[in-house]
């Protein structure tokens, strides 16, 4: 699916929104928050609670947002972002902006200087002395922040700090008191089915309010590995980003962030708690720095029990280990399931991330795993979470040659194999000591559809049974009966990680 970010005027490209499609980001997850949760710090309510009555609830249900909206309202802000016309173009998480049309060629064939670029999007003011969250995609590459109040008053902004992984920033207006504050939740109460309110500048009709209701909790759109959206279908749009996602209470509990591309009831905010907890670097260092232990890691379900046989129902499950990273250097392994970090046990792998991300670089952590039915202790040195990527490489996808070494049968995983060759290491741009057979086509409606295996990644190994050959890939295949949970190891050169999937095999 693909995501456009909310963040901006539609006529205008200045920070066009994301339009992110297909693979993610490179999924090695870094010991940065991960999927549904960060390593934030529960907010207290009303924790830069001023003006606007200290953060209080505001009634009780049945909900009157009219209430809400009147004491929130004045918080709420117009950011408007302008960077010059130097002819670099801006990136928006991604995406490149698109070129001015009418920057056209003089007589003498040369295009003429290019206009400033000018973008607007939402934000709310979080103490009464002018400090501002919005989102970082929306003053990102700005050479100039201006900021509108409730008031009509247009102020010189300057950034704080940002932080590109989470699409937050700070930014402050100086000069000010006793500005109105918008008060703040505790986005780790939220429930799916809850009333909220969103108010920004959509399409630049400022103090626009839609109401809707939290869709859903935890969404991944862009990194898996960071990624805790909270989906909504209150109306966001263009010139949203920024703005505030308030619970029935009157508190903020989400920044607006994205829009889905293909309807216009599914929109995206980030939870307040993750900017909660990074607002103390942003103000102290202008960035954040996360703890990195480099694995690739997915939860303990029961469909990996089966097929590996583990004897525990919890923890991390290790796909992969980065080269070089702290994960290596401890003697972590593929395979592996980490159950406590730093002597606290671990659920699954977001709350072991939360945990990791938690610590600053170089923090010393005793990492406890099972390893082939035994548990051994470990001894792990965090090092500083790597910045994002601007995108990994892109997958090929045309189509597989079926030439030698193919494997003609589908068998149960209804999957078709050939042999790693000069061509498929060009191709797929595979490190040169992999081994395995490359997977060039997958059933449709087989079991490996429906567990989300991908034409074009490599096959390693099998139940933990090495996959070298079409060969080895049909021998192996032979033995398995529907009923089977199988685990296949797979590498996906596009994301440069490992994977481990489960698949369950049917009849046919």
């Amino acid at each position: 699916m693909a995501f456009v970010t909310a963040g901006l005027a539609a006529v205008v490209a200045f920070l066009v929104g994301i339009s992110v499609a297909g693979a993610p980001a490179r999924a090695l997850i870094s010991g940065g928050p991960s999927t549904r949760t960060y390593a934030a710090v529960p907010a207290k309510p009303g924790r830069w609670s001023g003006a606007l009555g200290g953060g209080s609830a505001i009634g009780a249900l049945p909900v009157n947002f009219a209430d809400v909206v009147e004491r929130i309202n004045p918080a709420v802000v117009n950011v408007e972002a302008t960077a010059r016309g130097d002819g670099a173009r801006r990136r928006s998480r991604g995406l490149r902006e698109p070129p001015d049309l009418y920057q056209r060629p003089d007589s003498n064939g040369r295009r003429a200087p290019e206009l400033p670029h000018r973008g607007t999007g939402s934000g709310f003011i979080i103490d009464a002395d002018g400090s501002i969250l919005t989102n970082n995609h929306v003053i990102e590459g700005a050479d100039r922040i201006s900021v509108k109040l409730a008031d009509g008053r247009s102020l010189r902004a300057r950034v704080i700090g940002i932080d590109p992984d989470t699409d937050v920033a700070l930014i402050k207006v100086d000069g000010q008191a006793g500005l109105p504050v918008a008060p703040i939740g505790d986005s780790s109460n939220l429930r799916t089915g809850e009333w909220v309110c969103a108010i920004g500048n959509p399409l630049g009709y400022e103090h626009t309010v839609t109401v809707g209701v939290v869709s859903y909790l935890g969404r991944k759109l862009f990194d898996p590995s960071l990624d805790d959206y909270i989906q909504t279908d209150a109306a966001i749009n263009f010139g949203n980003s920024g703005g505030p996602l308030i619970n029935a209470r009157g508190e903020v509990i989400g920044i607006n962030a994205a829009i889905s591309s293909r309807a216009s009831s599914i929109g995206f905010a980030v939870p307040i708690n993750v900017a909660s907890a990074i607002i103390p670097q942003l103000r102290a260092r202008g960035r954040v720095s996360r703890g990195y232990i480099g694995v690739g890691l997915r939860d303990v379900d029961r469909d990996l029990e089966r097929s590996l046989n583990l004897p525990v129902s919890r923890g991390a499950f290790v796909q992969d280990v980065a080269s070089g990273s702290p994960a290596e250097r401890a003697g972590l392994r593929p395979y592996d399931v980490i159950l406590a970090f730093d002597g606290v046990p671990v659920a699954n792998d977001d709350e072991l991330i939360r945990r990791i991300s938690g610590k600053p670089p170089g923090t010393s952590a005793a990492v406890r795993v099972l390893r082939d039915g035994r548990e051994i202790m470990l001894a792990a040195r965090l090092a500083e979470r790597p910045a994002r990527e601007a995108a990994a490489r892109p997958g090929d996808t045309g189509s597989a040659p079926a030439d030698r070494g193919r494997s003609g049968e589908d068998g149960f995983l209804g999957l078709a194999v050939r042999d790693l060759d000069a061509s498929a290491f060009n191709r797929y741009d595979l490190p040169r000591n992999t081994k395995g057979v490359l997977i060039i086509r997958v059933e449709p409606m087989s079991a490996s559809f429906d567990a989300d295996v991908q034409r074009g990644t490599v096959l390693l190994e099998i139940n933990r049974k090495r996959i070298e050959s079409a060969s080895d890939f049909r021998r192996v295949v032979r033995t398995l009966h529907p009923g089977d949970v199988v685990a296949l190891y797979l590498y996906a050169p596009e994301l440069d990680q490992r994977q481990l999937k489960t698949v369950t095999i049917e009849d046919r």
